[in-house]
C-alpha cells in the first residue's frame, strides 16, 4: 500500500508543483486553454485562477513533505497525508479521485 500511496502522491504533488511553476512562467496551465472543473470554484469566488501558481507550488511541496514523512516513518505522516488529501479535494476531477484513494489507503494502512 505504501508504494501505491507514493505513486499517487508523486503524481498529484508533482503535477501540482509543475503546473504551478508553469502558470507563473507562461500565464496558463498545462493542457487546454481553459482550466479544468476545479477553476469554477474559484471563478465563483471572483479569484483569478491564473494567479494561483504559488498555491499550486505549495500544495506540490506539501505532497512531497508528506511522502518524506511517510518513508521516514514519522509519526505525523498519517495526519499529514489525511490533511493534504482533504485540502486537495477541490482539485476536480483527478486530484479529487487521487485524494480519496490516498485517504482510503491511509485509513486501511492503520488497521
Amino acid at each position: 500500500m505504501k508504494i501505491i500511496i507514493t505513486l499517487l502522491s508523486l503524481l498529484n504533488g508533482g503535477y501540482m508543483l509543475i503546473d504551478g511553476i508553469y502558470v507563473i512562467i507562461n500565464g496558463k496551465y498545462i493542457g487546454p486553454q481553459k482550466p479544468g472543473p476545479w477553476a469554477n470554484i474559484f471563478y465563483k469566488l471572483n479569484i483569478d485562477v491564473y494567479k494561483l501558481g504559488p498555491m499550486f507550488i505549495l500544495f506540490g511541496i506539501a505532497w512531497f513533505a508528506f511522502l518524506f514523512a511517510l518513508w521516514t516513518n514519522n509519526t505525523k505522516a498519517y495526519i499529514m497525508g489525511m490533511a493534504i488529501s482533504v485540502l486537495t479535494l477541490w482539485y476536480l476531477p483527478v486530484g479529487t479521485v487521487i485524494s480519496i484513494i490516498v485517504m482510503a489507503l491511509l485509513f486501511f494502512m492503520l488497521k
